[in-house]
């Protein structure tokens, strides 16, 4: 089966995780990284001390208690990560019947989606999925695109989301925008500023802008490099 690639906006959306083990825990911090702003954490055991410094926090609630049907009202996405088969298939099917995303741990076909393997530089996030198959095999080019995608590109994203709006503001067209954009992210910028070279990516920006930003290039590349 080949799942359909997607990001979804958890910002504001009410989440709930079934289950606070040491998957449980690794999803939830997920979650919160991702922008959810109200986890609900349900587990019939007492909560783990790894997850002191997250609860109490407005943005989660942690209840020791049995799963309940109940729990699902006005979630939008669902992931169980319970030791119970039984429970996590009750979850999985309650979350169809109510069209609610769901994921269940280690065992993607239980569920609506699985959360792939994922590297992160700031706002870019280079995800890889073996649809289930391997999820070691995808963990294992995971570790590989570590090197390959340094705190340069973190900084890159910022620059270009520092731009984009500038070049939109001068109303020239998709097709010069386009090209301008394109004219950056194949230039030698990274590597400046993975260099720390603050000289030539000013010198860069200069060729690919229009003369019109050139006064805005020191703010645009502050605390950058």
């Amino acid at each position: 089966m080949r799942y359909y690639p997607i990001f979804l906006n958890l910002e504001n959306k009410m989440c709930l995780v079934v289950g606070a083990g040491a998957v449980g825990r690794r999803k939830i911090q997920s979650l919160l990284e991702s922008g959810a702003r109200h986890v609900t954490i349900v587990d019939a055991c007492e909560a783990a001390s790894e997850l002191e410094s997250i609860i109490g926090k407005g943005e989660v609630d942690f209840q020791c208690r049995k799963f309940v049907d109940s729990d699902l009202d006005g979630k939008f996405l669902v992931i169980a990560c319970t030791s119970s088969e039984e429970v996590n298939q009750r979850i999985s099917d309650l979350c169809a019947k109510r069209g609610i995303l769901c994921n269940i741990a280690d065992q993607p076909e239980k569920g609506s989606f699985i959360v792939p393997a994922t590297v992160k530089r700031g706002d870019l996030t280079v995800a890889i999925s073996t649809a289930g198959q391997s999820p070691a095999l995808a963990k294992c080019i995971c570790r590989d695109l570590q090197d390959s995608f340094g705190d340069e590109y973190a900084s890159l994203i910022i620059l270009m989301g520092r731009i984009r709006p500038l070049m939109l503001g001068l109303d020239q067209g998709t097709k010069h925008n386009t090209a301008v954009f394109r004219s950056l992210v194949n230039s030698n910028l990274l590597a400046a500023i993975k260099n720390k070279n603050l000289d030539a990516a000013r010198e860069i920006l200069k060729e690919s802008l229009p003369e019109p930003l050139y006064a805005n290039i020191p703010e645009m590349l502050d605390g950058l490099i």
